[in-house]
């Protein structure tokens, strides 16, 4: 066997089923045996950073393991915003790059760079392999290293000469056991024992629901333990799901444009118990302002997050799937009414407050609404960056763990219309969505021929409303309205959309939308539908740069 037969039997071995891909030189060796076989289905996308965003969204849905795969030089450096995306969201990932001969590395050959060094901030791990017969450990690693622990993205770089080189002995390792990395998963019994205590002593306490809860399939754990607690829970953007978003502790998620009930909760507990989350900067507000009169307890399988943006008064290192149940054993059933009225009440006033504009145009939070409503809730939602990600976050009613797809850490516009791509060559039987504002679908809307090649059947609902709609918010807030270079000019998305071969539809009324999503949902393939919104409408509640929680905005 060659290296690239090798390489494609580890990753066989490694359960591989999809891989998403676009050709080139340093790659042809791999792509010639590629055709060959048929056990792994290879996904061409049309552009590379689609490559990796499509494996995030594979991973992000399935839990299983993402792959993506490109040339050397600008292919290898085109998927670096989704490596980078992975990483900051924890998404297991292996991406596989080709490189030129060995013997012209360094050289500065044509189509060369160090990729390696390029991704290894943004990578658990980054191999070149040097040898052919060291392929299936190395593949074996990368896969190992990626779902164990705090997930994340490993970089294999295989330069040319090596995916062509014969090999007449091979073996495929049956275990992978690397020196150095050994993640802790049991939690301290001591740590457990005294946040136990706290809990109990609690009077004031809220539950806040990191990604983590998610990664680790700790939902049912997670649920017995706050409905035992009888406390507030509150959600990163990327834990949705963890908690239906209908149970009746459930107040949404926290932060920058988080909940007012959720934010109030913070602000006014006791204690805070941090599961599976990095307390980053859009949920603590100000940092010194976070939680002031509260104990914080931060369970969390990466020490390196624990304590790093807020401290804590009890740190625990381990598997949250192990941890929580430690706790929620010696946990006596506790009665928090008057607590969780309180909370409640908060969310009442949130809703007496308006946050519409009138326009003759429609309001993009309502078509969310109505989306949500003929899924109830059950779909896989890939919403982009920007407000149509925040609107989505806050107004579709998630069911389900990995069922909301988002890019959290990075930020990464052109996310939404990849990552539903490959959360449904992962789930075909499954109504995939992508929520996108015109901004970020432009970025990414090559992909539309991905679609109809692959056939890939996903519904892209575009939210147009006529602006890089976050950027405008923020220069109306805090820029006197100054709209420097983001009134966005835009194809005809409904033309375009048909030049690829889809079937697409614009509305300017609700009751019409409504028609469209559902002949959308009937069709047998992918389907653009185009809603003209509200121009200036704003992402609210908010919490302005610099304040804390309880300084949240309802308009």
């Amino acid at each position: 066997m060659i290296g690239a037969e090798i390489l494609l039997k580890s990753l066989e071995k490694q359960g591989v089923k999809d891989i998403f891909g676009y050709p080139g030189g340093a790659v042809l060796p791999l792509y010639n045996v590629l055709n060959q076989q048929k056990d792994i289905r290879h996904i061409l996308v049309r552009h590379e950073q689609a490559a990796a965003l499509a494996a995030d969204g594979y991973a992000r849905s399935s839990g299983k393991v993402g792959v993506c795969l490109a040339t050397s030089g600008p292919g290898a450096t085109n998927l670096v915003t989704g490596i980078a995306n992975a990483f900051l969201d924890s998404i297991p990932m292996v991406a596989i790059t080709g490189q030129v001969a060995t013997s012209l590395i360094g050289t500065d050959a044509f189509q060369e760079v160090d990729i390696t060094g390029i991704c290894m901030p943004i990578c658990k791990q980054t191999y070149q392999i040097r040898k052919a017969e060291d392929i299936p450990s190395v593949v074996a690693e990368a896969f190992y290293i990626a779902k164990n622990g705090r997930p994340g993205p490993v970089l294999i770089d295989l330069p040319k000469d090596i995916q062509e080189k014969e090999v007449k002995k091979i073996t495929f390792p049956t275990k992978v056991d690397i020196a150095g990395f050994k993640p802790v998963l049991e939690g301290n019994l001591a740590q457990i024992k005294k946040a136990h205590k706290l809990i109990e002593e609690s009077n004031f306490p809220v539950v806040l629901a990191g990604h983590g809860v998610v990664l680790a399939k700790a939902e049912k754990e997670f649920i017995t333990f706050v409905e035992k607690l009888q406390a507030p829970v509150l959600t990163t953007l990327l834990a949705m799901g963890s908690l239906p978003k209908n149970h009746d502790l459930n107040f949404g998620m926290l932060g920058m444009h988080g909940q007012l009930a959720a934010n109030f909760a913070v602000h006014h507990s006791d204690l805070v118990i941090g599961i599976g989350l990095r307390f980053d900067d859009r949920i603590l507000g100000n940092p010194q302002k976070f939680a002031p009169s509260a104990k914080v307890i931060h369970i969390d399988i990466d020490r390196a997050e624990i304590g790093k943006n807020r401290v804590c008064d009890i740190p625990i290192v381990g598997d949250v799937k192990l941890i929580i149940p430690k706790i929620t054993e010696k946990l006596k059933a506790k009665d928090h009414q008057k607590w969780l009225s309180q909370v409640k009440k908060w969310d009442e006033q949130k809703k007496e407050k308006t946050q519409s504009k009138k326009s003759k145009n429609m309001s993009a939070r309502e078509v969310i609404k109505m989306i949500s409503k003929i899924t109830k809730g059950e779909a896989i939602v890939a919403a982009d960056v920007g407000q149509n990600q925040m609107w989505t976050a806050n107004f579709y009613d998630f069911t389900s763990p990995r069922n909301h797809l988002s890019s959290g850490g990075l930020g990464d516009m052109g996310f939404g219309v990849p990552a539903a791509m490959g959360a449904k060559v992962a789930f075909p039987e499954k109504e995939v969505l992508a929520i996108v504002g015109d901004g970020g679908f432009q970025m990414n809307m090559q992909e539309l021929m991905t679609l109809m090649q692959d056939k890939i059947n996903i519904k892209i609902i575009i939210l147009n409303n006529g602006f890089l709609g976050m950027v405008r918010q923020w220069q109306e807030l805090f820029y006197n309205k100054n709209y420097s270079y983001t009134p966005l000019l835009s194809p005809d998305f409904i033309m375009l959309a048909n030049s690829f071969g889809l079937k697409a539809e614009r509305f300017f009324d609700l009751k019409k939308a409504e028609i469209g999503f559902k002949k959308a949902l009937k069709h047998q393939g992918p389907y653009l539908l185009e809603m003209i919104t509200e121009k200036e409408e704003n992402v609210f509640p908010m919490v302005s740069p610099g304040n804390s929680l309880k300084e949240t905005r309802l308009e």
